[in-house]
Formats: structure tokens, C-alpha cells, sequence
């Protein structure tokens, strides 16, 4: 079995890509892929049929030509329905260039349809993720997902790493651009109707995350191969996303990306044109709670491959994130922010220790809240 050892870069063993698993024919998926019974899938629940996400149609809502305040309070209104029932929603009507959309779709395709060695040329390392690889984390003997993944830091300019980004397909590079740019302006959008759905100034969020010079961009792109047992496996284990906002562009023919309601497993129904936005950790902690970061999962397919290319909307790496002061009071005591972390420290947890669910921003909370009881207990008689 061809591998990709990677111990000089700080993975804990060699890698094997899964699409070279796939490739090869397996009949069934290696054990450090299987999942404890309990968290394996059940594959085509009929909760798929019951459970849709919002679907939010953004147009007028930032059209300065002619504006229209009314069908602005329809959007921020269901922006923030969505945002505390569900933490994920569609959007459509989006203004994303709809040949954009698809020709990044392509060239990402093309690069994935590459010979394994000129892939391998860009295997990545857990010091920054950027490249190729095929899993996240570095403990070993952690259970890994079927699916492997190209990850790219577009925004700022300075993060990027040039020697990073594939030349070929030709066109990948400037569509990846073009694609970043597009969705970097839905991201603005998005940030005003979520502010403003908090009742906070419309900008908030975009100060927040660092304003025109400081919020960061970042993109991974999703290859799921096709997998001998898909009830055994994820493509991608539960998690929520560490950072603020994600653009999630599902593929249009396979489902796969699963949405945690209570104790249900929703699957998303792919919506032609429609981008899937999901609520970060970081916007849980702005929002002190009122917003929560969902997990989700992908399950892995016995048919067709698929690809998926998430966006990912991120507060400036060095700034320290605390609940908006406006939404703290005696009756609504700060969630999180007794200790601020930046960016750049929180997702250290998920680089480390892979997907995790939501054990971080959760532990985070618990830490404040036992914190602030304490605070507020009376002291002891001596």
C-alpha cells in the first residue's frame, strides 16, 4: 500500500491517503477508520424527510441602490431565528457569481483527479495545516475519517503561502482568488445581518473579528472517495467549527453533511446555487451563548465520490474574544471571557486533538460559570 510518510513534519504515523485506499479496491474500510458502535451511522434514517434547515433568501437585504428597510427587518428576523434554533441555514439569492461557483467546483475536481505524486508534493503538516493531507490532529492511534482535504490560508495576504497553492490545474490558482473575494463579500453581508439581529450595530461583528485589515479567511477543500462500508466510518468526525462564520459549498448530487437537532442526525438537502453558513465557536462567545456553533459531521458513500469546499470567516488570529459587552447583565452573566484567548490559541485545541464535537467551547463555559459562582458566593464565616 503506497504512503505518505510524514513523521519528519510532526504526524504521529505514516499517512496513507484515503483515496489511494479507494483506489486500491478494498472490500473493507482498514480498522483505525471503523467508529465505536455507538457513533457509527445509521445510513438513510427517515429523520431526513422530517428536518430541513432554514432557507434564507438574502436579496435587497444589502442593496444600497434602492433600499428597502422592511424586507431588511424580514432578513435579519429569520437570520436570527436561525441563528439560535439551529445555527445553520441556506442561502440563496446570494450574489456569488454562479460560473465562479463552478468552476472552482472543476478545478478543485481536476486537481483531486491529479496522479497520487503530484498530489503528494504538497502533503501538508499539522504546524499549519496548509496542503494536502488526511487527517486532522496529532495523537496517535486517534480514529481517522475517510476522506482527505486541501486547506489554504487566503486572507490576509500576508498568510498565504504561495509555494502552497498547486499550479496546476492552470486556472486553480486565480478561480481560488476570485472565489475568496465573492465570498468575502457574503461574509460582510452575513456579519451586518447577524449584528444586527443581536441588536448590536450592524458593524459590530466586523470590528469584532478585526475590522477591513484584520478579519482572516481561510478554505478547505473536502474530498470524500467512495468507501466499501460507509456504516462503519464518517467522512468527517462531529464537530463544531472553532472559528466565526463557515460557507459551506455542499456538492449538488451526493448528501453527506449531517446536522446535529437535539439527539437527531439531520441531512442537509443539497439546494442548487445555495451556500450552507454555519455559526462558529467565536460567534457563540460574542453573542454570549444567544448564538450556538452546532456540530455537524459528513457521512462517507458507497457510491459516488464526493466534494465539498467549506469558507471559513475567522476573527484576526492575535485578538482576544469576549461576549459584547451590550449583551451582559446581572440576568445575563458573561458566558465566557473571565480569561479571553485569541484565535490563534483556541484552534490550537482542534489542531491538536482533531474534532472533538463541541468539548472546547463547552468547557470554556463551564470554566466561566463555576468561576462566577465562586465570585458571587458568600464568603466563608472564619
Amino acid at each position: 500500500m503506497e504512503t505518505t510518510d510524514l513523521h519528519g513534519y510532526g504526524w504521529p504515523e505514516p499517512i496513507v491517503p484515503v483515496q489511494v485506499l479507494s483506489n486500491s479496491g478494498v472490500s473493507t474500510v482498514p480498522q483505525q477508520y471503523i467508529r465505536p458502535p455507538s457513533e457509527q451511522p445509521i445510513i438513510g434514517s427517515t429523520n431526513d424527510t422530517i428536518l430541513t434547515i432554514p432557507i434564507i433568501d438574502l436579496s435587497g437585504f444589502d442593496d444600497t441602490t434602492t433600499p428597502d428597510e422592511r424586507r431588511r427587518q424580514v432578513v435579519v428576523a429569520e437570520v436570527g431565528d436561525a441563528c439560535r434554533n439551529w445555527g445553520f441555514f441556506h442561502v440563496v439569492n446570494h450574489g456569488v457569481d454562479i460560473d465562479v461557483v463552478k468552476h472552482i467546483r472543476g478545478a478543485w475536481r481536476d486537481f483531486f483527479d491529479l496522479p497520487m505524486e503530484e498530489k503528494k508534493a504538497f502533503a501538508n503538516s499539522p504546524v499549519t495545516y496548509e496542503g494536502y493531507g488526511s487527517r486532522l490532529g496529532v495523537e496517535k492511534g486517534a480514529i481517522l475519517d475517510w476522506s482527505d482535504y486541501y486547506f489554504l490560508n487566503l486572507v490576509p495576504n500576508d498568510a498565504k503561502n504561495l509555494e502552497k497553492w498547486p499550479k496546476v490545474p492552470c486556472n486553480l490558482r486565480e478561480v481560488t482568488e476570485t472565489y475568496s473575494r465573492e465570498l468575502m463579500n457574503l461574509c460582510e453581508v452575513l456579519l451586518k445581518a447577524m449584528s444586527s439581529s443581536l441588536e448590536l450595530d450592524a458593524d459590530y461583528l466586523h470590528v469584532a473579528f478585526g475590522g477591513s485589515d484584520g478579519i482572516s479567511a481561510c478554505m478547505r477543500v473536502n474530498y470524500y472517495p467512495k468507501c466499501p462500508q460507509p456504516d462503519v466510518t464518517l467522512g468527517l468526525s462531529p464537530h463544531s467549527d472553532p472559528g466565526g462564520i463557515t460557507l459551506l459549498l455542499v456538492d449538488d448530487h451526493v448528501k453527506g453533511t449531517q446536522v446535529r437537532k437535539g439527539n437527531t442526525w439531520v441531512t442537509v438537502q443539497p439546494i442548487p446555487g445555495a451556500f450552507v453558513v454555519n455559526v462558529g465557536d467565536q460567534i457563540q462567545i460574542l453573542s454570549n451563548g444567544l448564538y450556538k456553533s452546532i456540530e455537524h459531521r459528513a457521512l462517507a458513500s458507497s457510491g459516488d465520490d464526493r466534494l465539498t469546499i467549506a469558507f471559513f470567516c475567522n476573527p484576526r488570529g492575535d485578538l482576544p474574544i469576549a461576549p459584547a459587552a451590550q449583551l451582559v447583565s446581572p440576568g445575563s452573566p458573561a458566558a465566557y471571557g473571565q480569561r479571553p484567548i485569541s484565535f490563534n490559541e483556541y484552534r490550537k485545541y482542534v489542531r491538536t486533538k482533531g474534532a472533538r464535537g463541541r468539548e472546547q467551547v463547552e468547557a470554556i463555559s463551564l470554566a466561566n460559570k463555576l468561576l462566577h459562582e465562586q465570585q458571587q458566593a458568600p464568603a466563608a464565616e472564619e
